[in-house]
């Protein structure tokens, strides 16, 4: 029979997420590990077996995050104006942090997507969450009139995902002064499906 892990796993896996976060994947330590999560290098390892699983831990808590998005989503409102939060809260959120350090899922495709095909279906599988929770949204606004419905829903949907993901790109190098551009690249992606 296994034995009960004797820590707080949402804790310790938030605090994976973390650092692999701030760091990616080659430039966390499993030092950091021990360092962010306060547990001995033999637990953890005993508990996640090596670093790599803990990366596809940490891909899968972040899920998360993507479920939050559509949720807020899913907020009352028009679509369009739940679109344009969504995207505003990116930028916002971005302009405001100290560490600029992106979005996981997508530094995560862009360091370890060509190497792990694990870490490739996880990263399909976040931004699946998202892209169904923004197809969703631009469906029923097609349904409202506030969308064109002369193109479908799913290449929308991937159309806004891009320029989310994009978002997400440029606030990591963008200041305060950047704001103004970013905000335009949202109301010229919201116009678009008009």
């Amino acid at each position: 029979m296994a034995r009960p892990r004797e820590f707080d796993e949402d804790r310790v896996l938030d605090a994976v997420m973390d650092a692999f976060w701030r760091n990616g994947f080659e430039g966390t330590s499993a030092q950091d590990l021990v360092d962010a999560t306060g547990l001995g290098r033999g637990s953890l390892y005993a508990a996640y077996s090596s670093k790599g699983n803990l990366f596809e831990h940490a891909l899968v808590r972040y899920q998360k995050q993507a479920q939050q998005h559509v949720e807020q989503l899913r907020q009352p409102g028009s679509a369009i104006e739940r679109l344009r939060e969504l995207m505003q809260t990116i930028v916002d959120a971005a302009l405001v942090s100290s560490d600029r350090r992106g979005c996981l899922v997508t530094n995560s495709a862009i360091e370890m997507a060509n190497r792990d095909p694990r870490v490739v279906d996880l990263v399909r599988q976040n931004l699946s969450i998202l892209t169904r929770g923004i197809e969703e949204t631009i469906r029923r606004g097609q349904n409202a009139g506030q969308i064109r419905s002369c193109t479908d829903a799913k290449v929308l949907a991937l159309y806004v995902l891009n320029t989310v993901q994009g978002l997400r790109v440029l606030t990591s190098v963008a200041s305060e002064k950047d704001r103004d551009n970013l905000i335009a690249i949202i109301d010229q992606t919201l116009t678009a499906l008009i």
